[in-house]
């Protein structure tokens, strides 16, 4: 079965959670659009657009991989989230009490985490710049480097406490 097979079942089961749920809770119909282009190790996404509704992202590759369990764990997973905020707002946790009644609701796994295996996932590799203190180099990586370059952060060595320097070649 190809991930483009995979995709509508994964669509439908969405479509028909948000039904179920916002029909139980009494909850106005709000757009939510469903989206295959979620990268890395994240199994899915969630995310209020203000009046624009939702977007559920769904990561393609763990789709494919991981068929069954994705549509059983992870789609309700992310109509969940959106279900909790519009029940109940922006202020509760995301994986709070309110959470793991909808997904007691809709019968499925209230783990916050997924266990698929990531071996196959492409995976940034992030680049890595040298810096140096008073007692030894440091490497840092590409979002620690940008934050000191906008002047965000400034990093101190935990061995001599000295502030960290780039280090031009």
């Amino acid at each position: 079965m190809t991930s483009t097979d995979l995709r509508p079942q994964a669509r439908i089961r969405t479509r028909v959670l948000l039904r179920q749920a916002r029909d139980t809770y009494g909850l106005q119909e709000a757009g939510c659009e469903v989206r295959f282009d979620l990268r890395g190790t994240a199994a899915g996404q969630a995310r209020h657009l203000g009046p624009q509704g939702f977007v559920i992202r769904y990561n393609p590759i763990l789709l494919r991989e991981n068929a069954g369990a994705f549509i059983a764990r992870t789609v309700p997973h992310e109509v969940a989230h959106v279900i909790v905020w519009q029940a109940f707002g922006a202020g509760v946790r995301p994986h709070g009490e309110e959470w793991r009644r909808v997904m007691a609701f809709f019968g499925a796994d209230a783990s916050r985490c997924h266990g698929f295996d990531l071996s196959t996932v492409p995976r940034r590799r992030q680049r890595r710049f040298r810096y140096r203190c008073g007692c030894e180099q440091h490497l840092l990586s590409s979002i620690r480097h940008n934050r000191v370059l906008r002047g965000e952060r400034v990093y101190l060595c935990v061995r001599c406490g000295e502030p960290l320097v780039a280090v031009t070649d």
